[in-house]
């Protein structure tokens, strides 16, 4: 094709998601405003004395101030050097419960 909007090897190659390598000050600040809403949800819930199927489960994750910075912005990836990942590199990241990971690492 021909004219301004023609193929070049620029762009047609390269990466295609520029992820950052490591979060930035923002994006772990909103990672924990989100964990600390989701502990007020499963608080509020625990309060409210309905029962749930899953409230066992969620009452046995770690609350946002006891995790360690490790578990918070990382998760274990078996196929990563040094077997952590940066959370962020996790697809739908804000989504998921990422709180428990192996012992050890």
């Amino acid at each position: 094709m021909f004219g301004a909007f023609r193929a070049t090897s620029v762009a047609s190659g390269g990466l295609l998601w520029k992820t950052p390598w490591k979060l930035s000050v923002t994006r772990k600040a909103n990672a924990r405003s989100r964990l600390k809403k989701v502990d007020a949800v499963i608080e509020a819930v625990r309060a409210s004395g309905v029962p749930i199927r899953r409230q066992e489960r969620a009452l046995e994750l770690p609350k946002e101030h006891e995790m360690p910075a490790k578990d918070k912005y990382t998760v274990f990836s078996a196929t990563a050097k040094g077997y952590r990942k940066g959370i962020h590199k996790v697809p739908k990241w804000t989504r998921l419960t990422l709180r428990t990971n192996p012992k050890g690492f």
